[in-house]
C-alpha cells in the first residue's frame, strides 16, 4: 500500500492512534442522507487523509470538524452534529448491524458478481487480486 501511495504522491503513515470510528461512521451517514454522496466522500477523503498520513485520531472532535470543512459543510453545523453525540447513532448502529448480518466485516467490501458465483473481496487487496476476480467473470461469460 506504501508503494501505491507514494506512486500518488501519498506518503502513507501507519503509525497513527487505532480507536473505535463510530463518531466518524455516524459523521459520514449523516451528511450522507442530509447532503448526497459526493459530500460524504469528501468527508471520507478527508478523514483517511488525516489518519494515514497525519496521525490524526480517527474519531476526534477535531478531525471531524477537518472532515466537515474539507467537505464544504458550515462550522455550525458541524459542530452542533458533532457535540450532539446522540444524533444519528442508533440508525448508524443499526446500520452497521444490519452489514455484519450479510457477512461484511471489513472495509472494502467488493462483491462482484458472476454468473456462476460470486467474487468477493474484503479488506486492502492489490490490484491484481481485483483484475484475478474479473478475469474470473469475464471468463464465466465466455
Amino acid at each position: 500500500m506504501s508503494a501505491y501511495g507514494a506512486s500518488a504522491g501519498i506518503d502513507f503513515d501507519f503509525n497513527g492512534t487505532i480507536a473505535n470510528t463510530l463518531d466518524a461512521h455516524r459523521l459520514i451517514q449523516h451528511y450522507q442522507e442530509e447532503k448526497g454522496p459526493e459530500v460524504a466522500d469528501e468527508i471520507v477523503n478527508s478523514l483517511y487523509m488525516q489518519y494515514f498520513t497525519a496521525r490524526a485520531h480517527p474519531s476526534s472532535r477535531p478531525t471531524l470538524l477537518t472532515a466537515t470543512t474539507a467537505a464544504g459543510i458550515p462550522s455550525s453545523d458541524a459542530e452542533a452534529f458533532v457535540d450532539d453525540e446522540y444524533e444519528g447513532l442508533q440508525e448508524t448502529k443499526m446500520l452497521i448491524r444490519e452489514q455484519a448480518g450479510n457477512g461484511v466485516d471489513a472495509v472494502p467490501h467488493v462483491v462482484i458478481e458472476g454468473r456462476r458465483r460470486d467474487f468477493t473481496l474484503e479488506g486492502a487487496k492489490e490490484v491484481g487480486e481485483y483484475l484475478k476476480a474479473l478475469e474470473g467473470v469475464a471468463k464465466e461469460c465466455t
